[in-house]
């Protein structure tokens, strides 16, 4: 899928979207899980992979954001 060098290589505003497709699609395979077979059960481990990564980088993100604002003043 993708790795952490596409994600860091996006946007503020990508990375936003694919944490909301992501989120969206987990929940969408935890339902299926529930209610039928999945075709292919590695893809919920992917997918919180996938949000974890967005997340940690949007994290790293902010804190650069702090910092660079703590240095301006």
């Amino acid at each position: 899928m993708t790795d952490a060098k596409e994600l860091r290589e996006m946007s503020d505003e990508q990375l936003e979207l694919t944490l909301k497709d992501a989120a969206e699609h987990l929940f969408r395979l935890r339902i299926q899980s529930q209610t039928e077979r999945l075709d292919a059960p590695t893809e919920l481990r992917i997918n919180r992979r996938l949000i974890a990564r967005v997340k940690t980088i949007q994290t790293e993100r902010a804190k650069a954001a702090e910092k660079e604002a703590a240095a301006a003043k």
